[in-house]
Formats: C-alpha cells, structure tokens, sequence
C-alpha cells in the first residue's frame, strides 16, 4: 500500500519548501508570505526505493485561529494521512498556534513526527530549548531551503511508517488477472458513463449532480479473449471545493487507483476543455507510471466552431505529452468508445517492453553517437550498456560512469529517444542510472621488483642532490 503522509503547521513555516524538496519538485507555490497556500497539493516522494504520497496543506489561519481547531482543509489531510509531520518554526519561535496544533493532534491520537525547520542561522540547543516545552522525544532539525537533515527526516519517516505496519497492509488489488484499467477525472465528466458503456450494461449509478461515485470501484470483466479490471474512481474535484466529509478520501482513493493500474483514462469535459486540475491529475498519472489515455467527452454535443476550439485548447495544453493517445468519445451514445479498447490493448502491450539487452545498447550507442553527452569537470560522462530493468512502467537501466551528473535535459532526450525508437505510445519511460565499479577502488597498487630498484635509486638521487 502507498503511504500518505501530510505536512501539518502554522503558515509560512516551510512547509511549502519541504513538500518541493522531498518530491524533488517545484509544484508548490514559495514565497515569504503568510497564508500563500490555501488547498491541499499532492505529490510522490521516494524515499529507499518506496513510494509515499506526500501533502502539502495550507496552514492556519487568523487569530482565533484553532477556535475551530483547524481549517477545513488541513483536517481533511490530517483524516487521510498515516503520518503527519508537524513543521514548526525554530527561527521565529513557538506561537500560541503552534501550542493549539500540538493539542489537536494529541488530542485526537494522530501519528506524528515534530520536526523544526529553519534551524540554519541558529544554534540546535536554542531550536530544542524552544520545543521543549512539548516534551518531544529527539524532535528532528532540519532546513528545508538549504536541503539540511532531509536525509534523516526521509529515513525517519520510512522507519515510522514501517513500524505503524502501513506498508504491510494488502493493497486493494482484486485477484482477477487481467489489464487494469483506471477511468479518473473531475466530478461531472462522464466516468460512470462510459463504464457503463464499456461494460455494456448499467453497473454504476449514474446521475447529473458530481459527486455520485464516492469510492474506486473495481469491476472485471471479459471482452473478446482478455481480461479487464476497470476501477471507477471517485471525481477529483478541486481541492479548495471538497466540503462533505464523505468526499475527504476520495483523492487518495483515486491517486491509489492510478497506483496499481496498468493504464488510466483521464476523461475530460469537451464543454471544459482541458483545465488545471485535469493537469494535476494527469502529471500524478504519470508520476505513478501507468500508461495514459485521454479521452474527451460530451464530443457529440458540440457544433463545429465549438470543435475546432476546443481541439486547439486541448492540442495547445497537452503539447507536453504529445506521446499520450487521445479520443474523442461520446459515453453517453457511445460514439469512439470501441476505439477506447484498441488503444487500451496497444498501450498496455507497449508498456510489457518485452526488448533485448543488445537492442537497448544499440539505441543507446546510436543516441550518444547522435548527440553525445555532456562533460563534466573537463571529464566525459560515459554511457556504456543499457539493459531492461522493468515492464509498466518500462525501464532501462542504464550502466557508465558519472551518470549521476547527467542534465536532466540529456535524460528526457534519452527518454524520448527510446519512446520513439521502440514505439512506447502511451507509455512513460523511466531511467535508472546505475555508476561502473572500479576494480581498483580501495586496493594497493603493488609495485613490480623492477619498479621498486627504480623507486630506490630516484631516491638515492634526490638525497644526493
């Protein structure tokens, strides 16, 4: 099961900051004003090879500010989460609001690891004199702006989260074998619909009001000689509009769906076009490595000027993912949703990435030869062999020297390389850059009795001089 850990605090602490370093990102908005974040922000974080979700929540706002014990939103997250950070401030102090936090959490037996940002500037005695007054076990001090102490938080949390069990819960993986398929979106957009449709039958209650479907919900089913498993998921509105308490985990719900399926739908409104939470959506889907489709409803309902602008928009917005199939659909009548399973069938045989170790060293050579890489310190960085490391996501591992220096714009040119080379529609690509052992690292270098006599006359020479 994929954790979810939530970052709990008054406003301007940093939280902001930690949630872009620990996802090694720049989604969330920073800057040194007071209340900048107001709806909660989703990411992954990778901590030792294991996936948390990580959110990122406004702080608390006013001066009676917990009369109400916290805001809305930052109470939807702390329900949600299996851990929660508590970020406090070690530069400016603790506040009556830091006092009031502490009490909630205590008070309604949440997880939490304490954690003291902005210790840089200060000494770590005066930031622990500070907290001590909670009577914290060893909180931890870190700096989120200049990266300090990130690796002991990071480890902190995968120790707890592995000793609250969380990742040995069972997954909600139905045993059915078969293409998992994931339909997401905004509330609204017609995903019941076309499950219903691509069913065949009226399985999922459908109704003209958003918020109809409040759980994922897996349904297998067989269509001409293979197995599905489609997972309806509950819309993913805007976070700043989730008001009923039932809805507080259908965000979580839907990015696990994303989690354990080997292709997602993201169904879009044609009336809408493409807007910013259908982005969200769709980089999550991404991040989580399952192939992508996109499908735009309500097609039929729009005249030909309407078309035309909507194609534009859609065209213009998706222009960062050019490699994602889209489809225009009609769940309702059913116009393009045959297609829909032809290019689930393509996507997902793309993404087995059933390919030899000579054919992804020999792309790699001819991308390096057509575009050598950078170098670094007045070294080349070396791209030797690539093997295959894994299928949905596919995986190349790739072997050399200095990797770890590689541009991040040479690894999207790899990327893109090898997506066009093997015909990886739909599909992300991951890299793994794996450094050459020395075989002399660490060893001695024994001298022959040659070079030895040699070693004794410079020296003799050196002394005489």
């Amino acid at each position: 099961m994929v954790p979810t850990v939530a970052l709990v605090g008054r406003p301007n602490v940093g939280k902001s900051t930690l949630f872009n370093k620990l996802t090694k990102s720049r989604d969330a908005l920073v800057a040194d004003v007071p209340g900048l974040t107001r709806d909660r922000r989703y990411g992954r974080c990778e901590i030792n090879d294991q996936t948390v979700t990580l959110i990122d929540t406004g702080g608390l706002f006013g001066d009676d500010v917990l009369s109400e014990s916290l805001t809305q939103q930052t109470q939807l997250a702390v329900a949600e989460a299996d851990l929660v950070v508590l970020l406090l401030d070690g530069r400016d102090g603790i506040t009556s609001a830091d006092q009031e936090v502490v009490t909630y959490l205590r008070r309604e037996s949440v997880n939490f690891i304490p954690v003291v940002n902005k210790i840089d500037g200060i000494g770590e005695d005066q930031a622990l004199v500070e907290v001590s007054q909670f009577g914290f076990d060893d909180p931890l001090l870190i700096s989120a702006s200049h990266s300090r102490g990130l690796r002991t938080l990071s480890e902190s949390l995968l120790a707890t989260l592995t000793e609250l069990g969380v990742f040995e819960r069972e997954t909600e993986v139905v045993s059915n074998k078969g293409i998992h398929v994931a339909v997401v979106g905004r509330p609204n957009v017609g995903k019941s619909t076309l499950i219903n449709r691509m069913l065949g039958e009226e399985r999922q209650v459908v109704f003209d009001m958003p918020g109809t479907t409040k759980d994922a919900i897996d349904i297998p089913f067989h269509r001409k000689d293979t197995d599905y498993v489609l997972i309806d998921t509950a819309g993913v509105r805007r976070k700043g509009r989730v008001e009923e308490i039932t809805e507080k985990f259908s965000v979580v719900k839907a990015l696990q769906a994303m989690e354990r399926a080997h292709v997602v739908i993201l169904v879009v409104d044609a009336t809408e076009g493409v807007v910013e939470q259908d982005l969200h959506v769709l980089q999550y889907a991404l991040e989580a490595g399952a192939a992508l489709l996109v499908a735009v409803n309500k097609w039929d309902g729009l005249d030909e000027d309407q078309r035309d602008r909507v194609k534009y928009s859609v065209d213009r917005r998706l222009a960062f993912v050019p490699w994602v199939p889209l489809q225009r659909i009609s769940a309702l009548h059913g116009t393009g949703v045959g297609l829909l399973f032809e290019m689930i069938d393509t996507v997902y045989a793309a993404g087995e990435f059933d390919v030899s170790t000579s054919l992804l060293t020999r792309l790699v050579r001819n991308l390096v030869a057509a575009h050598p890489a950078p170098s670094v310190r007045g070294r080349q960085i070396k791209i030797k062999v690539a093997t295959r490391g894994r299928n949905h996501p596919p995986t190349v591992v790739i072997h050399g020297n200095q990797l770890d220096s590689l541009p991040t714009s040479y690894k999207r040119f790899l990327e893109n390389g090898f997506r066009e080379a093997l015909n990886l529609i739909g599909n992300p690509i991951r890299l793994q850059m794996r450094e050459s052992d020395n075989p002399y690292a660490g060893k001695k270098n024994v001298l022959t009795p040659r070079q030895k006599q040699r070693r004794e006359r410079v020296i003799k020479h050196r002394k005489k001089r």
